[in-house]
């Protein structure tokens, strides 16, 4: 574990359900440049026995209460989608700086509303999609920015497994659950279709857009067939170029993520695994001026702890920030939006033109 920097985040995590407990308080107290310092969950047996087992300096059962802590510099949202958010603009209010569990929101009326508040805030908030803090996308990132000249087409995919639960527990730590937690009104896997969309969607469509830029337009087809939801879907980018990303859930194989990018001056295909495993993708860059391909080892695949310390970096350091902002966030809930219309109408849709909820 990284030596801790003498002046830390002080960070308060709304929420000790699966992802904290999975992802966020572990990622607090290995990052080098922040701390857990507060857990708020209105059951008491959750928050106490997270609060003892990851060492948090306070706890609090009323989330006003930890955000009107001046010790309290930023907050981590772990909560359901539906808490995003309100949970978000609140935070803000009180001056603190936000680490926003992914999607933003489920409708796009509050995440512009979030946007707007965010602007006049003056304060940081960054959506937790970690995939960019994976060291192999990074690196393909940087191919692309630096050496691949124009982007023709670019092709991705992200296919949950069947056997994912299994794969899951044998990794992740102990999950706590509390009869007390805090339920959004509407069960969030009643309908599957918005659920794997704003659960798993959102990676997909922040990978294209983080490689590839931002998106137009979309024409979209799903497929609801022998338990399995399978979205195809079209892309047109801003900067001309074409993209395929197919969304199916649940194959039955091994995980299967990754994409393909073809570009004037070279090429990357990459390998994605279950996040779970910490595994940085397998990123192969070929670079046609030497007709030799190239992959980074990423020794480092703690995408969660490296999205914490990006986010840190921007507050303590006035570093430039590399993960997802609010304008993309933003841009990630329009996508699914549009996708979901697209689905239903058969038709290319807009990015522009969508309104409402996945």
């Amino acid at each position: 574990m990284a030596k801790k920097e003498e002046r830390l985040l002080r960070v308060g995590v709304l929420g000790a359900g699966q992802i904290a407990q999975a992802a966020h308080f572990e990622s607090c107290t290995k990052a080098k440049n922040a701390e857990l310092f507060a857990i708020c969950d209105v059951a008491e047996d959750l928050r106490e026995r997270m609060a003892l087992t990851h060492g948090a300096r306070k706890t609090y059962a009323d989330y006003n209460k930890m955000l009107a802590d001046p010790e309290v510099d930023a907050v981590i949202i772990a909560t359901s989608d539906a808490f995003h958010v309100p949970a978000s603009l609140r935070a803000l209010a009180a001056g603190k700086h936000v680490l926003c569990e992914k999607p933003l929101g489920i409708t796009v009326a509050e995440v512009e509303e979030l946007g707007r508040a965010v602007k006049t805030s003056g304060k940081v908030l960054q959506v937790g999609h970690m995939k960019r803090f994976d060291p192999g996308l990074e690196a393909a990132k940087q191919f692309i920015t630096s050496e691949m000249g124009d982007l023709v087409a670019f092709k991705a995919w992200y296919c949950d497994s069947t056997h994912r639960y299994a794969m899951t527990d044998a990794v992740q730590p102990l999950i706590v659950a509390s009869k007390n937690a805090k339920k959004p009104a509407e069960n969030p896997k009643a309908n599957l279709r918005r659920y794997y969309m704003l659960a798993h969607g959102c990676h997909l469509i922040d990978t294209a857009r983080y490689l590839a830029g931002d998106i137009v337009s979309v024409l979209a087809r799903l497929s609801e067939n022998k338990g399995m939801h399978c979205w195809f879907v079209d892309v047109n980018f801003a900067s001309g170029a074409l993209g395929h990303i197919d969304l199916t859930l649940a194959v039955r194989m091994d995980w299967h993520e990754g994409f393909h990018i073809y570009g004037k001056n070279g090429s990357v295909i990459a390998k994605t695994y279950n996040p779970w495993y910490y595994r940085s993708s397998d990123v192969d860059i070929f670079r046609e001026a030497d007709g030799a391909s190239h992959r980074v080892l990423g020794a480092d695949g703690h995408f969660y702890r490296r999205q914490l310390e990006g986010f840190a970096d921007v507050i303590l350091h006035g570093k430039p920030m590399t993960g997802a902002d609010v304008n993309d966030g933003i841009a990630s809930v329009r996508a699914m939006v549009a996708i979901a219309r697209s689905a239903e109408s058969g038709k290319e849709v807009a990015l522009a033109d969508v309104w409402g909820g996945v």
